[in-house]
């Protein structure tokens, strides 16, 4: 039965990247932990003990969403990723030097970029 757009809209599919113990999470933390690395799908069945039938198909889903990288026969994780995760990470490090004092959040607006406007 069809479902209007608005009720589409309104489905959380919450889809926050691979399960913890599926195949995907176990090749992007495997690719993730040596992000300065390129490796063939047999490597990464080896090292990460995924069936070697299931890697390559993994990893192209995996790229279609842009969290891996795939040249020739080598797979490295996205510069995309390890982007996120270095912002996180950044934002973790001052989230954490502003425990004992709250963060002067109006100050620090007076200050930022909105990206959505266009700078000369």
């Amino acid at each position: 039965m069809p479902i209007s757009a608005d009720r589409f809209e309104r489905i959380d599919d919450g889809d926050d990247g691979p399960k913890p113990g599926t195949n995907a999470n176990e090749i992007l933390s495997f690719l993730a932990e040596h992000a300065d690395q390129a490796f063939t799908q047999t490597e990464i069945a080896e090292a990460t003990g995924v069936n070697r039938g299931s890697v390559g198909p993994t990893l192209v889903r995996l790229r279609e969403d842009g969290r891996v990288d795939h040249r020739g026969t080598y797979w490295r994780i996205s510069d995309h990723v390890r982007s996120v995760d270095a912002a996180v990470a950044h934002a973790n490090a001052v989230a954490a030097s502003y425990e004992d004092e709250p963060l002067a959040y109006d100050e620090w607006q007076e200050h930022a970029v909105d990206p959505r406007e266009e700078r000369e």
